[in-house]
């Protein structure tokens, strides 16, 4: 079988192809991809090639497709896997496999299996590690969002706190306490904020900070302080920028006592900084967004380390449990990361898109893999309205919804859209 796919041949160069793919295995599974989102850790491993810790040393020679989060419809199960998956399953995909201790994962590792492309063939390891996920849901983009949200669950997981005279680790966010995202109007901000109104440990507090107004707006107006207050969390924005003083500022609004979690949601020195500095006793830091410098470096105190006991976490996505909780609340709705979604966009649009993320405002890129489609802002399409009928429907279902992708999008682009 024929797939088109995105394929990285080392740095800086992303190749859109069409090639056969072999004949599975008895242990392999072939599938067709419907959607993927584009994450950042994609242009991470763009720009860095074979010097990224999951790519491979060959990929000049053996290029791999890029993208591991991705949902889509299984078409052909070898015989090894038939007593647990069948033809026409939907699912999803956790790609960090921690096979063997390997960093190997889809998207970033392999010839035959990675989120931009039509066509992929599932290798065994995925199978046997359980990271082959069936998603009952309606639609396919809510199970491409469930791996970012399983980064945002698995960090809510990671951080810890210590009772007073014990050395027990008690894991996850302080309940009922004051915590802090900073930097965190972007799109993994907005999951983070969905979440921590929502899981089964919320904070009593709830700080969102970034230096964006239009993110903070955006961010207020999907969870607003009167919906918070319904989850019993006091909700807060702040642009630090318009700030004389954040960490006073900061402080201020947990009466001085300091923030029980604080997670950093860009790679910035001054940011980390400024976490450190609001922590409270037994405070945890936790680093959630990954770096591209490997020598990247920030200052932290280490006299509030020794006498407040604050401390630092960080986590590089979730785990299967983590993309399962995910799945579940959204199936039950309970979260919505539609939301995170700012662009939409076809097969044809990855490599740009990829190449130049950080240059391309909005949230999530989200992209049709059997569809060709220039990629597009959903606040865009009242004026590509104007002279494209395809883009006049699209409008007249996402304007209902507040500009908020949804099920009945998908199917219009999925009915409508042009085949790769």
């Amino acid at each position: 079988m024929k797939t088109s796919a995105v394929r990285l041949y080392g740095k800086n160069d992303l190749r859109m192809e069409v090639f056969e793919l072999p004949a599975i295995n008895d242990d392999e599974i072939l599938a067709k991809v419907v959607s993927d989102s584009i994450c950042m850790s994609s242009y991470k491993a763009t720009k860095q090639g074979a010097d990224h810790k999951r790519v491979p040393d060959n990929v000049h020679e053996n290029p791999i497709i890029i993208g591991h989060e991705f949902s889509g419809e299984i078409l052909e199960v070898g015989s090894k896997w038939q007593h647990k998956f069948n033809n026409g399953d939907k699912f999803s995909i956790q790609p960090a496999l921690n096979y063997k201790g390997s960093l190997d994962a889809p998207g970033y590792s392999f010839q035959y299996i990675g989120g931009n492309a039509s066509h992929i063939i599932i290798p065994n390891e995925v199978m046997e590690v359980d990271c082959l996920l069936s998603y009952n849901g309606e639609g396919f983009f809510p199970a491409s969002l469930s791996e970012p949200m399983s980064c945002i669950v698995g960090a809510f997981h990671a951080s810890y706190h210590i009772k007073n005279g014990t050395y027990i680790h008690e894991m996850g966010i302080k309940e009922g306490g004051n915590l802090a995202i900073l930097a965190g109007a972007g799109p993994m901000g907005l999951g983070a904020i969905d979440y921590a109104l929502h899981c089964d440990r919320k904070p009593g507090i709830l700080v969102v900070t970034d230096i964006d107004d239009d993110k903070l707006s955006r961010a207020e107006s999907l969870f607003s302080a009167q919906k918070a207050s319904a989850q019993g969390v006091k909700l807060v924005y702040l642009n630090t920028a318009k700030s004389k003083d954040p960490k006073a500022d900061l402080l201020s609004l947990t009466e001085g006592n300091g923030f029980d979690d604080v997670f950093v949601f860009a790679p910035v020195k001054p940011v980390i900084e400024q976490a450190d500095s609001i922590l409270a006793k037994d405070g945890c830091l936790n680093f959630f967004a990954g770096p591209t410098d490997p020598e990247f470096k920030a200052e932290l105190n280490f006299y509030n380390v020794h006498y407040a006991f604050t401390h630092i976490v960080g986590t590089s996505g979730g785990n299967t449990d983590d993309m399962r909780k995910s799945l579940e609340l959204m199936s039950a709705e309970v979260i919505n990361p539609a939301v995170m979604i700012t662009h939409v966009g076809g097969l044809d649009a990855v490599v740009n898109t990829t190449k130049n993320l950080p240059n391309i405002p909005g949230g999530k890129k989200l992209i049709y893999t059997n569809i060709s489609l220039p990629l597009f802002a959903l606040t865009d399409l009242p004026e590509l309205a104007k002279t494209d009928p395809f883009y006049k429907g699209l409008l007249d279902i996402v304007a209902k919804n507040a500009f908020i992708w949804n099920l009945e999008a998908e199917n219009y682009i999925l009915e409508h859209g042009t085949a790769i």
